[in-house]
């Protein structure tokens, strides 16, 4: 049982550095779906998080069960073959282009935060990436078990500390004027980083080949997810007029724990490979069904594109396709809130 327990506790670890990105790293996700809600925020939270720990699960149970390879055959079970062949085209496209914007974050980071060209830090992140695909899943676990604990470790010293020193409310006031945005906010946002992690979860699913391990991994990796959300709105919420930064986690960090800058550095770029890593072994695993060359290849020319395209700037195409991704999240997000037997008789009437 012990075994079973550490497998999952793995399972989980890799399911949080799929979902915990850049955005959640830089806080401005947190800020746009939920802190700026205030009061309200919270129980969004808290409703992300139930879904985060169900939908998680469920995505890789389903995955064991109908024997899924990739998230190309789970979207199929889901949407079935067409409607499923125009949903995984718009997967790859905006998989690829993730991949792209996180090299570019990399970047990014080796350059505003080490003063180094933005080529160094993706190069790097590019043969890291290399370098880790070579050891498959377990390259994953890996990056992911060390990781993930650092970033935990982070978001409740800054929550704590918040919480110790502060001398006013810090998680918001409920707002007369809110409206209905704030439910509406966690069900988009769970939808859009549920169906981001389909490349990762679903092929994990297969390797790992035991539903009680991806069961309670999902079960534990949601509330893991929840608790990060939880204590970075706590932190964010401390900080006057939150929504006018771009990087307001910085921000905290600055004005509470200024002397771990640098290993907070460490771990937003941690956050970032992570996410690269994630993508790739996703597409990846999807390419390799229809394109017969070595997985090194494959992996090399995943990563030479994104390369191409983070050297352009595609940011302006992430805009555009992200709005349509976000719809089909939902219609993912639905169709698994609907009990698996009712889409196995779906269809067989087909």
């Amino acid at each position: 049982m012990k075994g079973k327990w550490g497998s999952a506790f793995q399972v989980g670890a890799v399911y949080v550095g799929t979902v915990v990105g850049a955005g959640f790293a830089t806080g401005r996700e947190i800020v746009e779906f939920f802190t700026q809600h205030g009061l309200y925020g919270l129980f969004g939270i808290i409703i992300s998080g139930f879904l985060f720990m169900w939908i998680g699960a469920k995505m890789m149970i389903i995955s064991q069960r109908i024997g899924a390879n990739s998230y190309k055959e789970f979207i199929e079970y889901l949407f079935g073959k067409k409607i499923g062949t125009i949903v995984n085209t718009l997967m790859l496209l905006v998989l690829l282009g993730v991949t792209s914007v996180m090299l570019s974050g990399a970047g990014a980071v080796f350059h505003e935060q080490l003063g180094l060209p933005n080529m160094v830090g993706i190069i790097i992140t590019i043969f890291l990436t290399i370098g880790v695909m070579v050891f498959g899943v377990k390259g994953l676990f890996g990056v992911n078990l060390f990781v993930v604990p650092i970033m935990v470790l982070f978001s409740l010293i800054l929550a704590s500390k918040v919480l110790l020193d502060a001398d006013y409310p810090v998680l918001g006031t409920f707002s007369s004027n809110e409206g209905w945005q704030w439910l509406i906010s966690p069900f988009i946002y769970s939808a859009f980083n549920l169906a981001m992690s389909l490349a990762v979860l679903v092929p994990l699913a297969k390797e790992v080949n035991d539903e009680a391990v991806v069961k309670w991994g999902g079960i534990i990796g949601g509330a893991v997810l929840c608790l990060i959300l939880i204590t970075s709105h706590i932190s964010l919420s401390s900080l006057p007029n939150v929504e006018l930064y771009e990087i307001p986690m910085a921000e905290v960090m600055r004005s509470l724990l200024y002397s771990f800058h640098w290993l907070y550095v460490i771990v937003i770029y941690g956050e970032i490979f992570t996410s690269v890593i994630g993508d790739v072994f996703g597409l990846q695993r999807q390419l390799e069904t229809t394109i017969k060359v070595p997985k090194l290849v494959l992996v090399t020319g995943i990563l030479g594109v994104s390369f191409l395209i983070s050297l352009f700037g595609y940011s302006s195409l992430i805009s555009l396709l992200y709005p349509i991704f976000g719809y089909m999240s939902l219609a993912i997000l639905i169709l698994l809130l609907i009990p698996d037997g009712l889409i196995r008789n779906q269809h067989k009437g087909r």
